[in-house]
């Protein structure tokens, strides 16, 4: 039983051998998706900026950023046609759990007041939570709720005014 191939793993877990290439085909179909990020960043940005957003889903919009600036990535930018692809992923994981946690009238509402089609929308949407595997998802689901206990944790000892205090200080040169 030691000589299982490859295959045997993979259909033993559930897998195939070709579920790899009929995702990179999946992303073929986000091409029509891509006219449309100008209007999706709109959306992104009008929610951000709208104080009924909480700040844990800001947080991880954030983090997203941050490891784009970063530039240290998960696989270099050098390698070819997956190189660039951690980057996407980083940011349509980020968007997904960022929307996830925003109540649906209020995106209903940024929709409308942005001139979105409300469809069009949700097919999108829909099409890249497919797009993206199921495990990873259900980790970075949990970020925005530790992100928030660690904000109450940190709120709760009364370190707060002066973790703040020493973030935002400035450097004296001496």
């Amino acid at each position: 039983m030691a000589d299982k191939t490859r295959e045997d793993v993979e259909a033993k877990r559930g897998r195939s051998a070709g579920g790899a290439a009929r995702r990179a085909f999946g992303l073929l179909a986000l091409l029509p998706v891509a006219s449309r990020v100008p209007s999706y960043g709109r959306l992104i940005v009008s929610l951000a900026l709208d104080d009924r957003v909480p700040p844990s889903r800001k947080a991880l919009l954030g983090g997203a950023l941050g490891y784009l600036m970063l530039g240290r990535d998960l696989v270099p930018d050098d390698v070819p046609v997956i190189g660039g692809l951690d980057d996407l992923v980083v940011i349509a994981l980020a968007v997904d759990v960022f929307l996830d946690g925003i109540p649906r009238w209020l995106i209903e509402e940024k929709l409308e007041e942005l001139g979105i089609d409300q469809a069009a929308f949700d097919s999108d949407v829909g099409q890249i939570r497919r797009l993206t595997p199921g495990p990873v998802r259900r980790v970075i689901r949990r970020v925005p709720g530790a992100l928030a206990a660690v904000g109450g944790a940190v709120e709760s000892t009364g370190l707060a005014p002066r973790l703040r205090r020493w973030i935002t200080r400035e450097e004296t040169l001496a």
